[in-house]
Order: structure tokens, then C-alpha cells, then sequence
């Protein structure tokens, strides 16, 4: 075990918002995945620890980064990512790129405006969308379409767990420009419902992220390997419907995610548009 799995938080693949490597991907593509999530879960885990000092965090971060990259040996998931990396030939960039997120986390508890945020989202979500396309042998000509689609997932990620990222490490996402546009507080977040000053936070930057998913809803036709493409057609309607709770809920107070019972629907919902993306692309082709 690694030094930095002892502030491992338990969490798994089964316990994000969006499928991981789920069924829908070929079996030959999923360890590759899956050595990836473990080594970014367990850098997440670290960046999130409430008790460990952030000199500690960065220690182990950096630790990674140096395993990852072959200079050292002190991370079992760094170890087996990066075999991974060499037996695909795949490179280390998007590993490290989430890793400089993650630091990132551990020294920046604020954010002045939305690009400041989308660029954070270049590190923390950007580079697993262009993983998993790599892993597929797809073309960089898909990044732009997967940019969009997972700084849309991170997001929501933000917005849902606002209150609990305030309150366990003092981390705001949310723009200070928009709460101060709308007279919201930091301290707002603490509170146990949202203010209607936070409420208004909350909606508009789920109205900006509605125009992201709105530009990355194409981007399950750009990709060949037809799996991946509907798990990206499925990962897209529920960002959708989730965004849309987001419009008129409130995360401090109410539970922003998927009850078991809405996932057949969207499901359907989502393997429906995939099959109409997929004719249309074939009847165009013809």
C-alpha cells in the first residue's frame, strides 16, 4: 500500500455522479480506465483529506507525480498506472495534468470568475475525457467536443457538493463575481438551506453550464468506437438532467442526484438519441 491510500476516503467507481468504465465499454479498455480512476481517486482522496496539513498533501502529491513519471516508486497506483501507460504507449500528461488540480486544491480555496474556474477544469476534468479517448485510439479532433462535455461534469460536480466543500475544507468554487452580482456571501454556504441570494448563484452557473452541454450534446457522433459513444451519449443526458435540477433545487438542502427509479427513463432516453445519431450518421455516409 502507498503512503497516500492510508487518507483514502473509501470511495469507488460505483459512488461517482457519471458511469466509469461501466459495462457499456469494451472489456479490453477497461483495466486501462480503471488504472487511471485509481490513481486519480486516491490524488483526489489525498487533495480532500480534512485532517491532513497541506504540506502533507502536497508531499504525497508530489510523490505520485514522481512515480508516475518513473523517478520514484513510493505510489502502488502510480506504478500501475504507469505500466499501463507503457505497455499502450500512452503518455503521462493527462495523469499529470489531474495531479496539478489537485495541488491546485490543496492551494487555492477560491475563484475570481468563470474562466478562472474553466481553466481549473482544464486540469481536474479535461485530461480524463482525453484519456479515455486516447485508450480508444480516437483522434484528437474529438478533445475539443470532450472538453466541453467534461468541464460540464465537473460543474455540476461543484455545484452539488458546494455546501460540503465549504464546510469540510473551505473550498469555494463558485465564482465570487456571480455571488457578488447576486449580494451572495461565502459564509451563505455554510447555512443549512441556501439563501435566495446563493439560489440565484446557483442557478446561473447551472444556466452557463446548460450552454455547455448544449455545445457538447454532439459529441457522442464524433467518436468511432461505437461503446464509447454511448457511454458518452449516456453520461451526457444525465449531466443534462442533473444540470436541470440544479436550475430550480437547492444542494445545501436537498439531494441533487439520480434516484434509481429516473435511470431506466433517461437510460432509454439517451440509448434512443444514440441509435438516431448513429442512422443518420450511416444514411449520410451512404
Amino acid at each position: 500500500m502507498s503512503d497516500a491510500a492510508v487518507l483514502a476516503s473509501g470511495k469507488g467507481h460505483k459512488d461517482e455522479n457519471f458511469p466509469v468504465a461501466s459495462v457499456i465499454i469494451a472489456p479490453s479498455h477497461r483495466p486501462a480506465i480503471m488504472a487511471f480512476y485509481r490513481f486519480v481517486r486516491t490524488a483526489d482522496d489525498v487533495a480532500d483529506n480534512e485532517i491532513a496539513p497541506a504540506e502533507e498533501k502536497l508531499r504525497l502529491l508530489e510523490n505520485m507525480r514522481l512515480t508516475l513519471m518513473g523517478g520514484a516508486n513510493s505510489s502502488a497506483e502510480g506504478i500501475a498506472l504507469r505500466e499501463v501507460l507503457d505497455e499502450r504507449k500512452l503518455g503521462t500528461d493527462h495523469a499529470a495534468d489531474l495531479l496539478e488540480a489537485f495541488r491546485r486544491d490543496v492551494v487555492k480555496l477560491r475563484y475570481a470568475d468563470w474562466n478562472e474556474l474553466i481553466d481549473y477544469c482544464r486540469y481536474s476534468a479535461m485530461p480524463v475525457g482525453r484519456y479515455v479517448l486516447d485508450v480508444h485510439g480516437e483522434g484528437k479532433g474529438t478533445w475539443p467536443l470532450s472538453d466541453v462535455l467534461c468541464a460540464a461534469l465537473q460543474v455540476i460536480n461543484h455545484l452539488q457538493d458546494c455546501g460540503k466543500d465549504y464546510r469540510a475544507l473551505n473550498r469555494v468554487y463558485l465564482p465570487q463575481d456571480v455571488l457578488d452580482k447576486h449580494g451572495a456571501r461565502i459564509v451563505d454556504l455554510g447555512g443549512e438551506t441556501a439563501t435566495p441570494a446563493l439560489r440565484a448563484v446557483i442557478a446561473e452557473l447551472a444556466k452557463r453550464n446548460a450552454e455547455l452541454l448544449q455545445a457538447s450534446a454532439a459529441f457522442a457522433s464524433h467518436i468511432r468506437d461505437a461503446r464509447l459513444a454511448l457511454e458518452v451519449a449516456v453520461i451526457q443526458r444525465l449531466a443534462e438532467d442533473l444540470n436541470k435540477k440544479l436550475l430550480t433545487r437547492d444542494p445545501l438542502s436537498e439531494p441533487v442526484h439520480h434516484r434509481k427509479s429516473e435511470l431506466p427513463w433517461l437510460l432509454l432516453s439517451a440509448f434512443c438519441r444514440f441509435l438516431r445519431t448513429r442512422l443518420f450518421a450511416t444514411r449520410k455516409g451512404a
